[in-house]
């Protein structure tokens, strides 16, 4: 037997049903219209097949693609190694910053220097200062290679960034956590361990992946200090054939990765929309 109450839910649920199938129609819809008619007003522009064969020509592309494919992977191995770096490095800054010990003034004031400096100078200008300002002091046992020093460059700019969203997440925590790790008898580090850097990093899940996937497109700047990766062979044969589509072949590439990574960010952000509120870029 159904009740009055049971009877109300049920219409109720298929209220909502309507309501979420006519809501999803009307986007779908409208998404439609809107993108069909900028495709519609870019095909229909005198200058369309100037473009087309400049940015989308399809012999271009099969042509370029498996060579750009080919060097993606030295992007791929550069960005994993950096970011490894980055999310330790930036973790030894905020904790330096964080840290009220005097012995550790020097390496607050220090902490601090480094990261107003490389948060106020574009990543592209640092790459340029290591990448050939390291090689020109002629420093013995220095590395020279211009994929490790674009690294090291990036390593640098970003861990600055990460190490702002590292100490916004541990000023999340309340001291409270600490004085009861410690009231149970844990030392500070066990108490920073296993209590505080848990919960700063889950706070701080969703700038980290900002800073991540930003961190991958931003591998292509080593280009202009010469490594053959994607954008460099793809802007060499762009060159030798005055056609712009094998740039698109590695912006597709690129996108490839980065798209998943933004999903799964805006997912992190509607099941938890204030950890945004803790991005600092």
């Amino acid at each position: 037997m159904v009740t009055p109450g049971e009877d109300r839910k049920a219409v109720r649920a298929e209220a909502k049903r309507r309501s979420a199938r006519r809501s999803a129609t009307i986007a779908t819809v409208s998404t439609i219209v809107v993108i069909g008619g900028l495709l519609a007003f870019m095909v229909t522009r005198p200058g369309w097949s100037n473009v087309h064969q400049l940015f989308f020509n399809w012999d271009e592309f099969k042509k370029a693609f498996p060579q750009v494919l080919k060097a993606f992977v030295i992007d791929m191995k550069l960005f994993v190694i950096v970011e490894i770096c980055v999310l330790a490095f930036g973790l030894i800054v905020a904790l330096t910053r964080t840290s009220v010990h005097p012995v550790l003034a020097p390496g607050r004031l220090l902490a601090l220097l480094y990261v107003d400096l490389l948060r106020g100078i574009p990543t592209i200008l640092v790459v340029y200062l290591i990448g050939f300002g390291v090689p020109a002091l002629a420093i013995a046992g220095v590395p020279t290679d211009p994929l490790v020093l674009g690294g090291i460059a990036l390593g640098l700019s970003y861990g600055a960034y990460v190490s702002e969203v590292y100490r916004s997440g541990l000023q999340t925590v309340h001291p409270s956590q600490r004085m009861a790790a410690l009231s149970v008898g844990l030392t500070h580090l066990q108490s920073l361990r296993f209590v505080v850097l848990p919960q700063a990093i889950r706070n701080v899940r969703a700038p980290l992946l900002n800073d991540f996937i930003s961190l991958q497109k931003d591998v292509a700047l080593v280009a202009i200090l010469g490594p053959q990766e994607a954008y460099r062979i793809a802007q060499i044969i762009q060159g030798e054939d005055f056609n712009y589509t094998p740039l698109l072949a590695a912006a597709l590439l690129y996108f490839a990765v980065t798209f998943p990574l933004a999903r799964i960010l805006d997912r992190m952000n509607r099941r938890d929309p204030a950890q945004m509120a803790l991005a600092v870029r």
